[in-house]
């Protein structure tokens, strides 16, 4: 694993990473030697946020290397140097405190990340760092390891991750930590009486299915939720090309609850964990659901179909139904559910929609303190009114073109239990320009912010 590869013991030829801010640089260059002084005026180095000076000793080896930090967002920082820093091992001086431990080691793990399941040259060697004194090593790993594995379950194209291939990961990951698999194929999801997720599915030769992992026998009852379209034509109201190109990451929101679910499991949170992620493959054929057809539903309600793109939010209202079915102390759905949440925030910040306010602001603190920000958006009940259908008792589309995200966290509403603390995440799995730490494709989104709220919940339980 890279994770294993990145993080190392002090050795005898081990360089050294000066971390420096605005308050510390003019100190710092003044207590240089003079031919070093004027190196770093040339390289225009003022340690500022993710600048990096290189400092040679007198062979021309780069024995030091002084880095700007916005102590704010100093992951990203460390995360850009595996990938900037030449191949060698690197300890921090002066050794950071616990929590900016954590990040440095964090950050230089995640920063050691590439997709190369298809392209030869991906395993190129990389600089390693010393664990940081007071980092936690095994919640930095496998933190780092659930970021690797929500994007490469992304970044696999749909013919080689269908729903079909995401039960299988879900299984490999159960058997690791010895949870309990559970998986609803196909016609039997009419059965089971998961009328909406067979619906979405039916069309596509890839059956659907709902899977459904269990562990843990201690502590609050959480459960996670993930959108699972693993490519989405849009159905009969068809994408364009360009809207279909990146819908291989319409799975996104399962990729995303069972990369929490290998933190929550590998650090062995007390918790009672159920994961839920109904896969499907929203397809074109004669079986395809239709325009304006009314559907079942887990709940009881019948909806009618507005528009068959809005496929997501119909497997994920049976899921929720069945998660409120057991009246948990949480409930988490991620999802790529809307294109008007991105207009909203932009790429890069989810959009969080939670029925309690304590909830939605401890995800919001935690996603600060994490790096890892959202942004809460209203339930606003009003708008529930677009949601009206003249034939069915609710609507899976809103009757104009405003407020989208907003719609569609009142639809999925709908099908969760008033009393249970719930939290929607709407968000873009995906990251368009690479960026330190961030290569351009499948991208985590509020992964180490809801795993800071899991572990929080863990711990205040273990303290009682």
């Amino acid at each position: 694993m890279m994770k294993a590869k990145l993080l190392t013991r002090a050795g005898k030829d081990c360089r050294t990473i000066v971390p420096l801010t605005d308050a510390t640089f003019a100190s710092w260059r003044d207590d240089l030697e003079p031919a070093h002084q004027r190196w770093v005026r040339a390289q225009g180095f003022e340690a500022k946020a993710g600048q990096v000076c290189l400092l040679p000793d007198p062979d021309g080896e780069p024995r030091n290397v002084a880095i700007g930090l916005d102590p704010d967002d100093s992951l990203w920082t460390y995360a850009a140097l595996p990938r900037r820093l030449p191949a060698a091992s690197y300890r921090i001086a002066p050794q950071p405190k616990a929590r900016e431990a954590d990040r440095a080691a964090l950050g230089w793990l995640i920063g050691g990340y590439r997709f190369g399941r298809y392209k030869a040259g991906a395993d190129i060697p990389l600089p390693r760092l010393v664990k940081p004194a007071k980092a936690d090593r095994a919640l930095v790993e496998s933190l780092a390891e659930a970021i690797h594995y929500v994007r490469d379950l992304i970044n696999t194209p749909a013919g080689d991750m269908g729903p079909g291939e995401l039960a299988a990961a879900a299984r490999k990951l159960a058997r690791r930590f010895g949870a309990r698999l559970s998986v609803i194929t196909g016609k039997a999801l009419l059965d089971k009486n998961y009328p909406m997720i067979h619906a979405v599915g039916r069309a596509s030769r890839k059956e659907p299915r709902l899977i459904d992992l269990r562990w843990g026998s201690r502590g609050p009852k959480v459960t996670l939720v993930g959108k699972g379209v693993c490519f989405d034509s849009g159905g009969l109201d068809l994408k364009s090309a360009s809207g279909m190109l990146l819908m291989k990451k319409d799975m996104g929101g399962g990729a995303h609850v069972l990369g929490l679910a290998l933190a929550v499991m590998a650090t062995n949170l007390r918790l009672r964990l159920r994961v839920l992620v109904p896969a499907v493959e929203n397809a074109v054929s004669g079986d395809a659901f239709r325009p304006l057809d009314v559907l079942p539903s887990r709940k009881g309600l019948s909806v009618e179909i507005g528009n068959t793109d809005a496929e997501g939010r119909l497997v994920l209202a049976d899921a929720l139904t069945e998660a409120s079915r057991e009246k948990p102390d949480l409930i988490l759905d991620f999802a790529t559910l809307t294109g008007a949440a991105r207009v909203a925030l932009g790429t890069d910040l989810p959009a969080l929609f939670s029925n309690q306010d304590e909830l939605a602001d401890r995800l919001m603190t935690h996603g600060r303190k994490t790096c890892d920000p959202l942004w809460r958006m209203p339930l606003h009940k009003p708008y529930r009114r677009l949601l009206d259908s003249q034939v069915a008792d609710i609507n899976n589309v809103s009757s104009g073109p405003f407020a989208g995200a907003i719609t569609a966290a009142l639809f999925l509403q709908e099908f969760v239990d008033p009393d249970t603390p719930w939290a929607h995440i709407d968000l873009m799995a995906w990251n368009s320009a690479a960026r330190p730490g961030r290569p351009e494709g499948g991208m985590d989104f509020a992964l180490r912010a809801t795993y800071a709220l899991l572990r929080e919940m863990a711990a205040r339980t273990a303290r009682r």
